[in-house]
This record gives C-alpha cells, structure tokens and sequence, in this order.
C-alpha cells in the first residue's frame, strides 16, 4: 500500500478504460443499434474535483460510442480516444503530445487488454472486479468495482496522497463555529 501511495504522489495524468471501469461492464444495444452505458455520478464528480487539483485526465477504450463522447465531454475530460483495441499507441500518443513519462501516469483497468498500459505506468490500478490476471500485474486495487464507485475511489486515493483531498472537501463544508 505504502509503495502505491508514494507511486501516486508523482501522477499527473489518470487514464481510465471505460466499459468495465467506468461502468459495470454491460452494454445494453437496442434494435436500432443504439449503445447505452450507465455511469456512476459520484465517479463523475471524483473526476471532475481530481481535475480541479491540476491532475489531468483521459480515456483509452476499445469501443466507439457517442455516449462515451457525450459523458467524457460533460466530465470536461479533452484526452478520448475510442476504438483503440490496441491500446498502446494511444498511450504513446498521449504521452508525447503531454511531454511526459511512464510514471507520470495512472492507469485504471480492469481486463487483460489493459495489461499493455499497466505494465508500463507509474501506478497501475486494477479495480475490485478485474480479471485475476489485471490484479495481478497492477500496483493497488479499488474496493468497488467498475462503474460502482471505483473511478471515485481512485481520484480520492491519489487526491490524499498528494494532499489536495481536504482542502478539496473544505470547499463543500461549511466553516465550524466555535460555541
């Protein structure tokens, strides 16, 4: 745990997989071919406070979906890349474009076409419900899984290990009167 903490302190950018990490991994497609995901709204709000303390975020997925587009845009998450199966190239990509290194970044995943990604970053993350393969090659894992509270999980952790998450908090709590 302690070597997962200090490997969060050094994260600039957390890199999330969608389906099975930002969601539960089900994919609901009607007659007309319409994909539907469902996502947690605290994971959303973990984002989007994460990003407020300077950490940036992005996603690698191996579907296209506009419902990821719509949700990643209304997170204000700029870094999307979609029908990526191999996944690697988009991690290179994003690297160079941010100008920085393997253990700049996290990594969330939770299947074995993730293992490309994880086993390269500063601090990966297998979240609770991930192939046994994905939690064995990964630095930390979440307690919930994905699409249930793993995503918050995960900007909390890092948030605490560089101390950004209690002056976070403080802008929601009203200031304590002395009696």
């Amino acid at each position: 745990m302690q070597d997962a903490i200090e490997r969060a302190k050094s994260v600039r950018v957390v890199i999330f997989d969608v389906d099975g990490v930002l969601t539960d991994g089900s994919l609901f497609i009607g007659d007309d071919g319409q994909e539907y995901k469902a996502f947690h709204s605290r994971d959303g709000h973990g984002m989007v406070m994460l990003q407020e303390t300077g950490v940036s975020l992005a996603v690698i997925t191996g579907r296209q979906s506009q419902v990821v587009r719509l949700r990643m845009e209304s997170l204000g998450i700029r870094h999307v890349y979609q029908g990526r199966r191999d996944k690697l190239p988009a991690y290179n990509e994003l690297k160079e474009r941010l100008q920085l290194s393997d253990r700049d970044f996290a990594y969330v995943g939770d299947d074995v076409i993730d293992l490309p990604i994880l086993s390269r970053v500063g601090l990966g993350v297998a979240v609770a419900d991930a192939h046994p393969m994905v939690k064995a090659h990964c630095h930390w894992q979440t307690t919930n899984g994905g699409g249930r509270g793993a995503a918050r999980e995960v900007c909390e952790f890092i948030m605490r290990a560089q101390e950004t998450f209690e002056p976070m908090l403080a802008r929601y709590l009203p200031p304590f009167e002395a009696l």
